[in-house]
């Protein structure tokens, strides 16, 4: 039996010979009209001289524009335009002939309103009949197949381009039954003959008519309502993918295999924030920069994010061989311009550190380099200690040795009141570098930044669900009510560079996290957008708190309150005052302690001496508290 839908694309010739005679039929009728549908006043001999005028103008034309040569059962908004470009061309020769021929003879005798008929007349039939083409093709190719029932969030050109693709592809087999957009000025109105509604209009249709999926089209939706669109296609079996980037389809390369599942990162991230570049600008372009843990994911993105303020050379400081070489292959193939220089080293190396200052005297330094693994860092206090303690102390006095003018390290939440090892150990960072840029006549601006947990982060909760869900589980999380907060890479690395761009020294930037997220809800969430269901499908099951682990985290001391800055998303922590001298002792103390004993309890004792507000949870360093509360009484 014959299949339309197995039939071999139509060779161009075949067009050319289909769109000839349509603009024929265009006369004809043109004529017809004019004479009021009667044939008795015709004379054939003009007629015929017309149609081959007409033939041998449209050949030209045709041929010289290519209109002919578009796939018919695939034709769009650009085989219409050129048509109409062929279209207007050809009936302006025409009237041009026609004028001149009228003062020679009466060969022709085409009035105005027969050519100004015909060309609107051989516009519709050249498109209608490919239309018709078109979707007799469509119908052939989804005849006794069930149809994936679509809609599509964004009623605007990414929307109706989505819609397009999907149409046009041969695999995909969809019906896009309804448009949501939030714009009220296109409610009730049809989209490529399909409704545009309202979210709530969607809710309504989705109880009484099943759909399949949900497409997100569009890059503007703001994430209060991408969340609403996500729960409630979760809640009725609804399916929701998101398009690409448009700079991976803005060149024609989109399709529908494209289409990708929607991820937690998208849920989680809030509305753009807005930074001063012009101020940063200022101060990083021309500037040589030092980055330390470069091949991290915080190093790593303040990199990418310096690069369009044209600094004038990039130090990339990381101890970690691999990252670090993957870093410098992407920054090649991206193109970089600047200077970047790639510097394998240990921040506690003094030696080696020393020499980097003396090579390239860095003018501003982002110190990223950190151990942060709280598990691991309870395990092993003495790296933790010598990587985020006295490293720290390395780079913040050869910063003011060598006069670097912005020294902008990065803390964290579990800097406050601290319950493990990692934590404190970056409470001490901050006041060791808080300390110090309190001593008169420095050189260099000391500034901290201090925020929550990031996406999408080396060894981040988010990786490691993603990891668990692939393998059919079951999804470990510690406790029932453990909250965090979240922010997203590049949302952090902005916030850093605006902080550093503002702080006038000794200041301890403190992040709207936004709200503190439940990571139980984040792995029942995660699980349902991989089409599974929670307990069911794939197990979750609660461990137990890590040792050093918090339940809840936070971003300020109970002691502590902020001020405002200029930024929304950026406030000052006031924390309590240590005299550098204090703190430069205590440190030189942990310090010996790691160079002779290298005893982790004598260690973790001096560091709670050091940060009183260090309780340590779940964790053997507990007796060390026990301790000091049984000498108190």
């Amino acid at each position: 039996m014959f299949k339309i839908n197995n039939f071999s694309i139509v060779p161009k010739f075949v067009i050319l010979l289909l769109d000839l005679g349509a603009t024929v039929t265009a006369l004809f009728i043109a004529i017809l009209i004019q004479q009021n549908v009667s044939l008795a006043a015709t004379n054939w001999e003009h007629m015929l001289n017309a149609t081959l005028l007409i033939l041998l103008v449209n050949a030209l034309v045709f041929t010289t524009t290519k209109s002919y040569t578009g796939i018919v059962r695939y034709t769009g908004v650009q085989d219409a335009l050129r048509i109409a470009i062929a279209v207007g061309l050809s009936s302006f020769m025409i009237l041009v002939i026609n004028t001149v021929a009228l003062g020679i003879s009466t060969i022709l005798s085409l009035t105005t309103l027969v050519i100004s008929l015909y060309t609107i007349f051989s516009f519709l039939f050249l498109i209608s009949y490919r239309v018709l083409v078109k979707y007799l093709f469509a119908y052939a190719k989804n005849y006794k197949m069930q149809k994936k029932s679509v809609v599509i969030f964004g009623a605007a050109a990414t929307g109706v381009a989505t819609q397009r693709v999907l149409e046009n592809d041969g695999l995909a087999n969809i019906q896009v039954i309804a448009f949501i957009d939030d714009d009220r000025k296109k409610g009730s109105k049809n989209l490529n003959g399909a409704p545009i509604l309202s979210f709530n209009e969607f809710k309504e249709m989705a109880l009484i008519k099943p759909v399949d999926e949900l497409i997100i089209a569009t890059y503007t939706i703001p994430t209060k309502r991408k969340n609403e669109v996500v729960d409630f296609c979760l809640d009725h079996d609804i399916k929701v993918l998101s398009v690409p980037a448009y700079s991976k389809w803005a060149e024609g390369k989109f399709n529908s295999r494209q289409l990708q599942s929607i991820k937690i990162e998208d849920l989680l991230e809030r509305d753009p924030i807005q930074i001063n570049n012009n101020q940063i600008k200022s101060q990083i372009k021309g500037k040589r920069i030092l980055v330390t843990g470069a091949a991290g994911s915080i190093g790593s993105e303040i990199v990418r994010q310096l690069i369009p303020y044209g600094p004038d050379v990039i130090i990339l400081c990381d101890q970690a061989e691999t990252p670090l070489h993957n870093l410098e292959l992407e920054l090649k193939e991206n193109g970089t311009r600047i200077n970047c220089v790639s510097y394998l080293a240990d921040i506690t190396n003094k030696t080696r550190m020393q020499k980097l200052f003396e090579e390239f005297e860095p003018q501003y330094v982002y110190h990223a380099a950190a151990y942060k693994h709280v598990p691991m860092m309870e395990l092993c206090p003495t790296e933790a200690v010598r990587n985020n303690v006295i490293g720290v102390k390395v780079m913040a006095d050869f910063a003011i040795q060598y006069k670097v003018e912005r020294f902008v390290m990065i803390s964290t939440d579990k800097a406050v009141n601290p319950t493990n090892v990692m934590g404190a150990s970056k409470r001490m960072a901050e006041m060791y570098v808080q300390a110090l840029s309190n001593q008169p006549d420095l050189p260099t601006k000391f500034i901290t930044t201090r925020f929550g947990n990031v996406l999408g982060s080396n060894g981040s909760v988010i990786i490691r669900f993603k990891e668990q869900i692939e393998k059919g589980g079951p999804v470990t999380v510690t406790h029932p009510n453990i909250t965090r907060y979240f922010m997203t890479i590049p949302e952090a690395c902005q916030l850093v560079l605006e902080a550093g761009s503002m702080g006038n020294g000794g200041e301890i930037f403190v992040f709207d996290m936004g709200k503190p997220v439940a990571i139980a809800d984040l792995a029942r969430k995660m699980i349902r957008l991989y089409g599974l269901i929670p307990n069911i499908d794939v197990n979750i099951t609660y461990s137990g708190l890590r040792p050093g682990e918090k339940l809840y985290e936070e971003l300020l001391n109970d002691a502590e309150n902020t001020t405002q800055t200029y930024h929304e998303k950026i406030l000052i922590a006031k924390v309590r005052e240590v005299s550098f001298e204090l703190v430069k002792q205590n440190t030189y103390e942990l310090e010996t302690i790691l160079t002779t004993t290298n005893d982790e309890m004598l260690l973790v004792g001096k560091m709670k001496e050091l940060v009183p507000e260090y309780i340590s949870n779940n964790s053997i360093y507990q007796q060390l508290d026990t301790t000091v509360i049984s000498i108190a009484n």
